[in-house]
């Protein structure tokens, strides 16, 4: 899907590609989609086991305390970037994009809805969606940009940005310079 549109992929592309015979192809799917399903569901298994990963084998998850070695999400996209760049570059799987976005929200909303939420005026559907597609957005960015940083730097960065404090954020309105000592922004 690198070189070619999928619907112009053949069997014959696959198995020569593959080095395969047509006759073990044909043992395992029927179709092509069926393969790329597959591939689809592999990559989304590996996605959820990488989301769930900081919180896997605790009771309780603490945000705050989160660290760069236990974030596994970055990795994952590293394991899969040639498939994570073909689908964020082109439009090869329509629609895949939200079906990530999709799963993210709900593995939001159903693991880390947050327990001791004291502001309760936070609707957990937008709380999920905003998580789900912020985080996505990272991925997306880092993608586009050539995985320019490593899986490490990307889980550092995702730390500081979820424990950013926007009640200190200052929107500079006019066209005058703002100090910038005012937001402490790494710009790497």
């Amino acid at each position: 899907m690198e070189k070619k549109n999928f619907r112009t992929i053949t069997i014959t592309d696959i198995v020569t590609l593959a080095d395969l015979n047509r006759g073990t192809f044909y043992k395992h799917y029927q179709t092509k989609e069926e393969l790329l399903n597959e591939l689809i569901d592999d990559v989304l298994e590996d996605l959820i086991k990488a989301y769930k990963e900081p919180y896997l084998h605790t009771d309780k998850f603490i945000v705050s305390e989160l660290t760069t070695s236990s974030i596994k999400i970055f990795e994952h996209v590293v394991s899969y970037s040639n498939f994570y760049t073909i689908i964020i570059n082109s439009n090869v799987l329509p629609g895949f994009q939200n079906r990530i976005c999709d799963l993210l929200k709900e593995l939001t909303k159903r693991d880390l809805v947050a327990v001791n939420n004291t502001n309760t005026n936070v609707n957990i559907e937008l709380f999920s969606s905003y998580t789900a597609y912020a985080l996505f957005g990272l991925i997306i960015e880092w993608v586009k940009g050539g995985f320019k940083y490593t899986a490490n730097h990307m889980a550092e960065q995702l730390i500081e940005i979820l424990s950013f404090n926007s009640h200190n954020v200052i929107i500079n309105t006019s066209n005058q310079p703002i100090k910038q000592n005012s937001i402490p922004i790494n710009g790497d």
